[in-house]
């Protein structure tokens, strides 16, 4: 069936790590044949921050905040582009974990930066936020296992997730897709995937939530 109404042209995905943010951007993107923009992951300051050394939190999160603002400044987005752009964050995220990890004297020069950066930014028509417990999020990172991440203890896990929770029942800046993946995986199973891309092909006004229990239909907020 033809879509009676206008694609977002800037779809976000967000959420925790491990929640499948990376693999639904990139099946957006290859689905609306579209440019996909990937968060940064390399930081010459994360190993220093994981380890505790002092200092590294402010260094590793200028260094983000700073890659993150160059790729999106240079997203093509006036009302001549044709372009479609999904990525995989959102900027407000940088102060998201800002707010975790610095100290209020490092905050205060960090938002000089953050406000002066967010200004000059597009905002997204269509955010997807990807929920999970950290119970689930802890045995995706086990399964994965990736070396990165062996440092990430639990307890800041559990703060991720609060602050992702807190964060987007307060989100007003576009139309909000909230979509829980504690009993779904769209990344092993295909139904699953069919059914949240089904879901996104409609119309999502407001804040709206993906229902995976049996009735996926949205309700709204």
């Amino acid at each position: 069936m033809a879509n009676l109404f206008e694609l977002p042209r800037y779809i976000a995905v967000e959420g925790p790590i491990r929640v499948g943010k990376s693999t639904l951007a990139q099946v957006l993107a290859e689905r609306l044949n579209a440019q996909r923009v990937m968060e940064p992951e390399e930081n010459p300051f994360l190993s220093s921050f994981y380890s505790g050394e002092p200092g590294a939190a402010f260094q590793a999160q200028f260094a983000f905040l700073v890659q993150r603002f160059e790729q999106l400044h240079a997203l093509d987005l006036g009302p001549r582009s044709q372009k479609t752009i999904v990525t995989d964050f959102i900027f407000e995220k940088d102060k998201l974990f800002a707010y975790l990890n610095l100290t209020d004297a490092e905050l205060e020069i960090y938002n000089r930066y953050y406000n002066y950066f967010r200004e000059q930014l597009p905002t997204p028509d269509l955010v997807i936020y990807l929920q999970a417990t950290p119970e689930v999020l802890k045995k995706r990172l086990k399964k994965k296992n990736a070396p990165s991440e062996k440092a990430i203890n639990e307890d800041y896990l559990e703060e991720v997730v609060k602050a992702y929770e807190h964060f987007f029942f307060h989100y007003t800046s576009s139309d909000l897709l909230i979509v829980n993946t504690s009993e779904i995986d769209f990344v092993e199973r295909n139904e699953d995937l069919q059914e949240l891309l089904r879901k996104v092909s409609e119309p999502i006004k407001g804040t709206q939530y993906f229902l995976p229990l049996g009735n996926q239909d949205a309700a709204s907020a």
